[in-house]
């Protein structure tokens, strides 16, 4: 297997507790570590593992896991783990995995995994959403569908990912969470391929050529897949679009270094909003 057979990676660093005296990784470790990238496909699918199996009624099991060796991964080594959808019967899914130091290829493997009733754990066919979604990232469709609309349109799909981010994660009182800057605004909502909404913000109107993006969430387990930059992007084109010069944020500093990413720059004193310390961020359009 090649690395140009894969489209998608999970990055690792081999750790000391995973090698014996000679520097040398334990065999075991290498099923771990392709269970791990496991973890980042659903994310760079959109989809929020245990949320959506439970809305799907079943859940994958693994039926068969194997490892071919092929050289040695070592201490301190950089690893890429590569997984493939390979196939897809009428109960199971295949996957490849291949885990690379570089261009050197250490390890392939095969993940077979079962559809199935969670209580009887008896198989079931793979739903056609699931399906879709594993096919069409397979082959390099898009994973997110970007819905832009007033707030009588998607405030029920925004509502949703904004209570579970800002009233359930963040502990934000939903009478606080909620102004009547919502009927005013450009509402965004990102649904993955099996229709779930899975993040959302909205562009307030423009006040002197100077617009403000806000209400910015993503759910928790699908962060650093690139989902809150697609959405950023697309509320800064519409605003351009629309003719402003600027457009603002109100950033929590625990995301600061992603609005900075994204080309906003801090402006002003730190300041606290809703109980949380928040800086005014700005990007020139």
């Amino acid at each position: 297997m090649k690395r140009q057979d894969l489209r998608f990676f999970h990055r690792l660093r081999v750790r000391w507790a995973e090698v014996d005296m000679q520097k040398i990784v334990f065999n075991a470790h290498y099923l771990m570590y392709l269970d791990t990238a496991m973890g980042d496909y659903w994310r760079a699918l959109a989809l929020p593992y245990e949320q959506a199996m439970h809305e799907l009624g079943g859940d994958l099991y693994v039926k068969k896991a194997s490892v071919e060796y092929h050289g040695s991964a070592r201490y301190d080594d950089v690893l890429d783990v590569g997984l493939k959808c390979q196939r897809i019967g009428n109960s199971s899914i295949e996957f490849l995995g291949a885990i690379f130091r570089g261009d050197d290829l250490l390890i392939t493997g095969q993940l077979i995994y079962v559809y199935a009733d969670p209580t009887s754990q008896t198989s079931r066919p793979v739903p056609a959403s699931l399906r879709t979604s594993l096919l069409g990232y397979e082959a390099g469709e898009p994973v997110l569908q970007l819905r832009v609309g007033s707030w009588n349109e998607l405030q029920d799909d925004a509502m949703r990912v904004r209570i579970e981010v800002f009233v359930q994660e963040q502990q934000i009182p939903l009478d606080m969470e909620r102004d009547p800057a919502d009927e005013s605004s450009l509402h965004l909502v990102a649904y993955n391929r099996m229709g779930q909404p899975v993040a959302t913000a909205r562009l307030l109107p423009a006040q002197a050529g100077s617009a403000r993006i806000g209400r910015m969430a993503v759910k928790r387990v699908l962060r650093q897949a690139g989902l809150g930059s697609q959405v950023l992007q697309t509320l800064v084109d519409a605003a351009r679009s629309r003719g402003d010069s600027q457009v603002l944020v109100h950033a929590q500093r625990a995301a600061e270094g992603f609005y900075g990413r994204s080309g906003f720059v801090p402006q002003g004193e730190g300041f606290e909003e809703v109980g949380l310390p928040h800086i005014e961020m700005v990007r020139a359009l």
